[in-house]
């Protein structure tokens, strides 16, 4: 009897984002196939590294150690604070594959359309680092990214914070969601810059909303980060251990997944 197809959920999380790795790390460590990935946000990030061919290892060597002006810079646009334009620089620069019809595995992107308040779904076709920086403008943070059709696109999380449908989209049968959003953000203290609070405003309102996505998943991971600011990417190898210890404490219902 064939094994169904499982997919990957990830949701984002700002710098919460590096949990998605110790959650990989675990998969990777059981041997438990994942077919396809959906993510939104930081979550988008780290699914287009894994169709890309990308291990845990791998993403964390190159990206342990980076700092928000790694992947971001000064904005002259009174659409937001910042541009995300290095991070696009920074996936053309790590991963091998860059365009979704090289990808090694089916991914979706998810981001929002701003004018209509839509999820837009880039899969199949296009340029994955595009995607991805439409998907992680946190609107206010990022100058939205214009997509080709002439949409104007930001944050996935606003529509859609938990990918679930978009990985089922995919043909995913059994998922594997990944949520840092419903841990809450009330433990992590207050934060001392302008885009940390845009960025942990943001996350606490799409909280709710990323839980009630939960019914289309087959198991849910939760890491406990909720000491953790969503700007604070200093504690990547924290956020990675405790990504770990989330998926570990769900193996027996994620290997359960994998049996025929």
């Amino acid at each position: 009897m064939e094994r169904k197809k499982i997919g990957l959920a990830l949701s984002g999380g700002g710098a919460r984002g590096y949990a998605h790795l110790g959650v990989l790390r675990v998969l990777e460590r059981e041997r438990i196939p994942i077919d396809m990935a959906a993510g939104c946000s930081a979550g988008s990030i780290v699914g287009a590294a894994i169709a890309a061919g990308l291990r845990s290892d791998d993403i964390i060597r190159f990206s342990r150690n980076l700092g928000w002006f790694d992947v971001s810079g000064f904005s002259y646009s009174p659409r937001g604070l910042l541009t995300n334009e290095p991070l696009g620089r920074f996936i053309e620069k790590n991963f091998p594959l860059t365009k979704f019809e090289e990808l090694d595995l089916p991914l979706a992107i998810v981001a929002c359309d701003l004018a209509t308040g839509k999820e837009v779904i880039f899969r199949n076709e296009g340029n994955v680092a595009e995607a991805v920086r439409a998907s992680c403008a946190i609107p206010g943070v990022f100058v939205p990214v214009v997509g080709q059709d002439g949409k104007v696109l930001v944050d996935g999380g606003i529509a859609s914070p938990m990918p679930t449908r978009a990985v089922r989209k995919l043909g995913a049968e059994k998922v594997i969601a990944v949520d840092l959003l419903t841990c809450g953000s009330v433990d992590a203290g207050t934060p001392n810059t302008l885009v940390g609070t845009f960025i942990q405003a943001a996350m606490m309102m799409i909280r709710n909303s990323s839980k009630s996505h939960h019914y289309r998943a087959d198991v849910v991971i939760e890491p406990a980060i909720a000491h953790i600011r969503p700007d604070e990417m200093r504690r990547a190898d924290e956020l990675i251990e405790l990504g770990e210890a989330a998926a570990e404490e769900k193996l027996d219902e994620i290997r359960a997944l994998h049996e025929p």
